[in-house]
């Protein structure tokens, strides 16, 4: 068996800092105006290190394109990006249909901001563009302030076009604030913010919010013409509404949907079964969409059978043009939702893969590529983008090396919208349903994680499902907020409620646990921060522990040790310690120490509850003492006034320095060189 042998003195938080110079923290440089001023000197340095620095930081291509490895990365990118652009065509328009715009919109927003992530992007396989649940948010939004006409047959030409002008207008404009939040966020160095979406918080948000995809395109599935309803209990509304208008279902596009649901679930399967032995997935979106254009167009089916079209798809770009920035304040809310759940699920999709391909990603950089990709965007009339989650797995499982996929992902869509964007005119909407809910498998499949998750934490459990019934009851801003201030909540109760331990030695070592306790000392153990939300409950906790809560008998004066004294600490295997004698009964408490490595802040309500708890001690007879404070804990200790209740010398770096000296003061060895044997 090893050994381990010590032999030093006992160091109180002085003595120790005396003999080996440890810095103190200086108050003015923690305060608001010294941080300030040494950011700004920081900042304001120049060199040409610190200027190639940040060009590579905020260019991030800069800095992988010259050691691009062409030989060993180049066909990779090139087949995951073609493969990707594919998906992304009737993804693209898909996913426009959920945000309530015109189809050729969302080529726009599959084309733009992969191109641009591409420049200021550090996830090598992340793939932007259009996104389920943001297109889903984003839709909720247009439908309210640009609701559609209740008999659409009567409207004109001229009234569609006003409509789809307008709606656009609302989605270019939020896609405009998403932007600009991001960008303000990165300048204010915010990133940290998307923490506070944890993960059981995004699966459920997720797995909820394409509840709500799916029901929002039975619609689409029945060719039933009725609104989509917005705000709380939207699904049971749609769904009562579709049950009200199942007389009117379109039987020809009833048909066509359960085709295409037929053909894609066992290609989407098969993608995913056999993903390891396939050199690229089987693009059956694709596929059906020439297919379905095709036999629409041979049969007519728009003209005999009013089957709903996508129509025309002009060819090429729009004109630039900034958004309508009057209507900014009626989207602000909701906006600020997308923002974040879109910030979220980009970063967590970069830092898996990151994680899986050893790879580092700047969070904060994160916000500034995907908000100039919607800033950029707004202005060729797009809708809010995001990292999306199926077209990203496609770009890593297809060989994807670097940001350059995205290239390539992005002639494609090129390619469709300047020459064959026009030939999806018949194109019938309820294919492109289909594929929004095909779509949505991995979301649905979240589900699974469910027992793992019960297994491992029930509270975490409980965020998942409060956050899922949320956002599927309520909405899906609405659920997301809930989710967030509950699972909040979890994190301040679990600290509040901490127990507080007291620690024993183990026999023959100087390490502690929740064993023997030593007569007359209590080691107080508590693993949390002391603030104004648990200072009540660790101050029952500590009195029950003490007894400071019951009439305590006034022990004997406790003779004061010269702290000129030297003390010295040997551990020696095999020794005995007069520490392990075990408890007697009736031993009464004279001394408590309190190991504070676990406490990680106190503010001044947990300050001011120590130095009650050291004159309710004095008052007892009992000696208060502290351990194993980091600095923060000290500085903010002696702010408050601690120092003028607790002695320094009452202050040790550790729990056994503690100890040691509380078991040569009470057995009051006479001894000029005192040594104590472990």
């Amino acid at each position: 068996m090893s050994s381990l042998a010590l032999y030093r003195g006992i160091y109180t938080e002085e003595r120790f800092q005396q003999a080996y110079g440890a810095p103190k923290l200086d108050p003015e440089d923690s305060s608001l105006a010294g941080v300030l001023k040494g950011k700004l000197s920081r900042s304001c340095r120049c060199s040409r290190a610190a200027a190639l620095h940040l060009l590579r930081s905020r260019f991030p291509i800069a800095s992988w394109l010259p050691r691009y490895q062409a030989k060993k990365w180049l066909l990779g990118d090139l087949v995951a990006g073609l493969t990707v652009g594919i998906v992304h065509i009737p993804q693209g328009m898909a996913f426009a249909l959920l945000t309530s715009v015109a189809p050729i919109y969302g080529l726009y927003t599959s084309f733009f901001p992969a191109l641009l992530y591409m420049l200021f992007g550090t996830g090598r396989h992340v793939s932007t563009g259009t996104f389920a649940v943001v297109s889903l948010m984003t839709g909720s939004v247009v439908e309210h302030l640009v609701p559609e006409a209740m008999q659409p047959n009567s409207s004109t030409s001229a009234d569609m076009a006003l409509l789809e002008g307008q709606r656009i207008g609302v989605a270019a404009v939020m896609a405009f604030l998403v932007g600009l939040l991001m960008v303000s966020m990165f300048v204010l160095h915010l990133g940290f913010l998307s923490t506070y979406l944890s993960e059981p918080v995004i699966k459920a948000f997720t797995s909820g919010a394409a509840l709500h995809v799916v029901v929002s395109q039975v619609q689409s599935l029945l060719g039933l013409p009725i609104p989509r309803p917005d705000g709380c209990f939207a699904i049971f509304k749609t769904l009562a509404s579709v049950v009200e208008a199942l007389p009117l279902t379109n039987i020809a596009e009833l048909l066509i949907s359960g085709l295409c649901l037929a053909v894609l679930v066992p290609i989407k399967e098969i993608n995913n079964r056999y993903r390891s032995r396939m050199w690229v997935p089987i693009p059956g979106e694709i596929i059906l969409v020439l297919l379905a254009t095709g036999i629409c167009f041979a049969s007519s089916l728009n003209a005999n059978y009013k089957v709903q079209i996508v129509g025309h798809l002009p060819a090429g770009f729009p004109q630039p043009q900034l958004p309508a920035l009057h209507l900014l304040p009626q989207v602000l809310g909701d906006t600020v939702a997308i923002t974040f759940v879109a910030y979220a699920i980009s970063v967590s999709l970069a830092m898996i893969y990151a994680e899986k391909h050893h790879y580092a990603i700047d969070p904060n950089q994160e916000l500034l590529a995907h908000g100039l990709s919607n800033l950029v965007s707004s202005l060729f009339t797009c809708f809010p983008s995001s990292a999306t989650l199926a077209t990203t797995n496609i770009l890593e499982s297809a060989g994807g090396h670097t940001q350059l996929s995205g290239l390539f992902t992005s002639a494609v869509v090129l390619v469709v919208l300047i020459w064959i964007g026009p030939l999806f005119y018949y194109l019938p909407k309820a294919v492109l349903a289909c594929i929004n809910v095909t779509s949505l498998r991995q979301m649905f499949l979240q589900f699974q994680d469910l027992p793992e998750l019960w297994r491992t934490s029930r509270i975490d459990f409980a965020v998942w499902v409060v956050t899922w019934l949320a956002v599927v009851v309520l909405s899906v801003d609405l659920g997301l907020a809930v989710g967030v201030v509950f699972s909040m909540m979890t994190v301040v109760c679990r600290t509040q409620r901490v127990k507080c331990s007291v620690l024993g030695r183990a026999a023959d070592t100087e390490i502690y646990k929740p064993c023997f306790e030593i007569p007359g000392v209590k080691i107080l153990s508590y693993q949390a921060p002391i603030y104004y939300g648990n200072r009540s409950f660790f101050h029952d906790a500590v009195s029950q522990c003490v007894g400071l809560d019951r009439e305590l008998q006034q022990p004997k004066e406790v003779p004061n040790l010269d702290i000129r004294m030297k003390m010295d600490i040997s551990t020696v295997d095999g020794s005995v310690s007069v520490l392990d004698k075990k408890q007697c009964p009736g031993t009464a408490v004279r001394a408590v120490v309190l190991d504070c490595s676990g406490v990680s802040f106190v503010d001044s309500a947990g300050a001011r509850l120590l130095i009650q708890l050291c004159t309710e001690c004095q008052q007892a007879g009992v000696q208060m003492h502290l351990a194993a404070c980091n600095a923060n804990v000290l500085q903010t200790l002696s702010f408050c006034g601690l120092m003028h209740h607790l002695p320094p010398q009452h202050i040790f770096v550790t729990v056994h320095d503690a100890a040691s000296y509380l078991q040569q003061t009470m057995e009051s060895v006479e001894q000029k060189d005192p040594t104590i044997w472990v």
